[in-house]
């Protein structure tokens, strides 16, 4: 694969390089529009999606860093970005251009003032994988082999910036949109901005390793604190394929219930007992081994869940609440999805919304067992999402609802429900979780 050798740093650079992308944008579209008068119209915007896609993916992978981590972000949005898009910004969960050999032991340098062959017995120069904030490399050292991440040079600097350039795309995808829009962008800002830091990263892993360690079927790296910096972090190297890799070629359904349980284990874990949750849920930050277990990787990305958050959200996923027309206003209130001030109109339109959103998205909890592999469920997520995107009365009525922390939980579940999908998992029991507690 090409190497970079240089990345843009300045803002100035960085906003040109976004720039000319909007001109060969531009440009797309001419193009569209002539092609539909000589195509049919699926086809034309078809095309024009595939340019598009190309082409921004092709800046946003120069540009490395918060800006990359977006498309990232947002090809988990199955159901909202055109698939030429999701196909594209796949990439760059772990298919990304490297740096270049120089690069890679400037940073080294920089930060432990050694070389990397100085510092282990073996080094290759050349990255095995690279995603958005950083790369990895295969080490060896007194018999172990060892997987070093290094983070591009400028990431942590650039990324107040990058999200200034970009922030109307990250409004649209998190849907957030209207007054009071801010506390929603701050709380993506801080956590792209944890990213950066290895340091911070390396005891997040370290305390899920501590905390998870114990549940069936799920495999951690171990890692090395002497080895890591703020901008390397250092881990034992794991076997396994990627996650989405595996789902594609899988014919066994015994592995596939296995992986499933496992991962919702995880997740509920973290939830319920640890209070603090893996927010990043995407294929690239998972492998599968030989032996069926899952492995999990890349804790950068670590959202808190604050108990005056934690119990009016969690007490909504059951079915007596949404029932309870005053338990369900009191707990929409404490979300900060209804307000005092909200006019009669916006109290029925909202206490709705949420009534049907609800009654959906918590399927899974209101059963012992539920089945990940049926299409119907997530089919019926997708249209009664693309449903109120399209609604106009959401924008009218000052549609941005909810308290901060409501971005990445949802997310988190969203990015968890289409793994539990793609797993074709069956029969994974819910509160399986609770025989783990300590």
């Amino acid at each position: 694969m090409k190497t970079t050798k240089n990345i843009p740093l300045s803002k100035l650079s960085r906003a040109s390089k976004l720039v000319t992308t909007g001109a060969k944008v531009g440009v797309n579209y001419l193009k569209y529009y002539g092609d539909k008068i000589v195509n049919s119209e699926e086809e034309a915007k078809e095309r024009l999606n595939e340019n598009n896609a190309t082409d921004i993916y092709d800046s946003l992978k120069t540009l490395k860093g918060s800006a990359l981590k977006m498309a990232q972000m947002m090809s988990m949005e199955k159901n909202i970005m055109p698939k030429a898009f999701v196909e594209k910004f796949s990439l760059s969960q772990f298919s990304v251009p490297p740096l270049s050999a120089p690069l890679v032991l400037k940073t080294f340098k920089k930060s432990f003032g050694k070389f990397p062959d100085q510092l282990f017995d073996a080094f290759n120069t050349e990255a095995v994988n690279a995603a958005s904030i950083g790369q990895v490399h295969r080490a060896e050292k007194e018999g172990k082999t060892l997987a070093v991440k290094i983070q591009y040079p400028g990431v942590a600097d650039s990324v107040q910036s990058d999200l200034a350039m970009v922030k109307p795309i990250a409004m649209k995808m998190f849907n957030i949109k209207g007054e009071h829009s801010e506390q929603f962008f701050k709380e993506i800002e801080s956590k792209l901005l944890e990213e950066t830091d290895y340091v911070l990263e390396l005891a997040q892993s370290q305390a899920v390793v501590k905390g998870c360690a114990h549940i069936p079927n799920l495999i951690f790296p171990k890692y090395y604190p002497e080895y890591s910096s703020k901008q390397i972090l250092t881990m034992d190297w794991m076997t396994g394929i990627h996650l989405s890799e595996f789902t594609q070629i899988n014919t066994d359904q015994v592995a596939s219930d296995k992986l499933g349980q496992a991962l919702w284990d995880f997740y509920m874990y973290q939830m319920h007992v640890l209070r603090k949750v893996h927010a990043d849920p995407h294929p690239g930050n998972f492998l599968v081994s030989e032996e069926r277990e899952l492995i999990a990787l890349d804790f950068g990305c670590m959202k808190e869940i604050p108990k005056e958050f934690y119990d009016p959200y969690f007490e909504l996923f059951k079915q007596s609440t949404i029932k309870d027309e005053v338990a369900f206003e009191a707990n929409l209130l404490a979300l900060e999805v209804l307000r005092d001030d909200d006019s009669d109109d916006e109290l029925v339109f909202f206490k709705n919304m949420f009534k049907e959103v609800l009654d959906l998205f918590t399927t899974p909890f209101q059963h012992k067992t539920f089945n990940f592999s049926d299409a119907t469920f997530f089919d019926e997520i997708s249209k009664l999402g693309e449903r109120y995107l399209k609604n106009t009365n959401i924008r009218k009525l000052n549609g941005n609802r909810g308290s901060r922390h409501i971005v990445y939980m949802n997310r988190t579940f969203f990015g968890l429900f289409s793994l539990m999908f793609d797993l074709k998992a069956d029969n994974v029991v819910i509160d399986n979780y609770k025989k783990y507690i300590k």
